[in-house]
């Protein structure tokens, strides 16, 4: 990118549920997207056709090898996280992966330290954080509503019969960052170790593809430097459980608690008013105003352009949070600032599961994080 460029070019990696962004990053006032890159050449060109984009590629190593492309956005399977985030910034490329980082602590710490070594710019597109509801109470906590913050809650159930085959060799926690990030980003915290167990078992056809037996895992996190400990929970396969991304936050003041069912009102319990707690539901606000004004309409459902794709039907469109993602992206790289979350984060973050699953297997032994997902300095 030329000093005098005031459009970051994007480079986009993965057409399916990454094709979401391409008219966000379009409508961005600092951003273009200069190139797509899909394996498949029918696919790549129909994309290519409809967004009306000439850098075309079947192949990333063309991709990152385009000098009109200053940053790339993965959005491939899970397995292509890590090689493709290293070998973008070893062509000195700005990346931004769609979670999780990768599903090794040594693929996340050679990202750490490539990102150290180059000062290029990492960032995890973590939705959660982007999205309504946490922001809602990110919002209401900064402000002293909730008061000091006591427990934190988190939970991901979710049923992956029908994805792709993939998913059949995934391990429920190194899949953990929808819920690892809202209880660390709301205190703005680091995990320090972990203890996890799993429970219940899975058909034996996933356990053979997977090398896990558990149905779900359940990981207690020591959140660094603070008296708070956060709990999350995550399950791929045979637990009957409606689809679900929660958030529960328990304050001296005022605690918030995602709702039970699907499209039903969040809770705010309210502390004694004056003789007992009041539990009253909430409506949370869009927070569309925070951004440009070209791409604020993204934050509503009706500008999801595949409609059909479950992460979007079972997720309630993530939040709205594609925009924010994008313009926080765009706007760390033009004005040279770490991302929320940065590299140093999203491997604290992603390393939670990693480590999680490691303390299941030793039947709940606690297991620290590395020592280099500590410290951001």
């Amino acid at each position: 990118m030329s000093e005098t460029s005031k459009k970051l070019r994007i480079g986009m990696v993965g057409l399916g549920f990454g094709a979401e962004f391409i008219p966000i990053y379009q409508a961005h006032p600092n951003a273009e997207v200069a190139a797509i890159c899909r394996r498949d050449r029918a696919g790549l060109d129909e994309c290519g056709d409809q967004f009306e984009i000439g850098g075309r590629y079947t192949s990333f190593d063309d991709l990152i090898a385009d000098p009109n492309v200053d940053a790339v956005h993965i959005n491939s399977p899970i397995s292509d996280h890590a090689w493709m985030s290293l070998r973008a910034l070893d062509a000195g490329k700005h990346v931004m992966c769609t979670v999780p980082m990768a599903t090794t602590i040594e693929e996340c710490q050679q990202i750490v330290e490539r990102v150290q070594e180059t000062g290029l710019h990492y960032m995890m597109a973590e939705t959660v954080v982007y999205s309504r509801e946490y922001l809602f109470i990110k919002q209401r906590y900064e402000s002293g509503e909730l008061g000091k913050i006591q427990y934190l809650a988190a939970s991901h159930p979710q049923d992956m019969d029908g994805w792709p085959s993939y998913w059949e060799k995934m391990i429920p926690m190194h899949y953990a960052t929808h819920v690892v990030s809202p209880c660390l980003g709301l205190v703005d915290g680091l995990a320090e170790y972990v203890s996890c167990f799993g429970s219940g078992t899975v058909r034996e056809d996933i356990a053979e593809k997977s090398g896990n037996r558990f149905a779900v895992e359940t990981c207690h996190i020591k959140i660094k430097d603070t008296d708070l400990t956060a709990h999350i929970w995550r399950s791929l396969y045979d637990v009957a459980r409606q689809y679900r991304e929660s958030f529960d936050v328990y304050g001296t003041k005022k605690s918030f608690e995602w709702t039970l069912i699907e499209n039903e009102p969040h809770v705010i319990h309210t502390a004694k008013k004056p003789e007992h707690e009041i539990a009253e539901t909430v409506e949370v606000p869009d927070f569309a105003h925070r951004l440009p004004d070209a791409i604020r309409r993204f934050t509503l459902p009706q500008e999801i352009h595949d409609a059909d794709h479950l992460s979007f039907l079972q997720g309630g469109g993530h939040g709205g949070s594609h925009p924010h993602l994008v313009n926080e992206f765009v706007s760390s790289v033009l004005e040279n600032r770490r991302p929320v979350p940065d590299a140093v984060t999203s491997a604290n973050w992603t390393c939670v599961g990693i480590c999680a699953h490691e303390s299941a297997m030793k039947g709940g032994e606690v297991v620290r994080l590395p020592e280099f997902t500590l410290s951001r300095d």
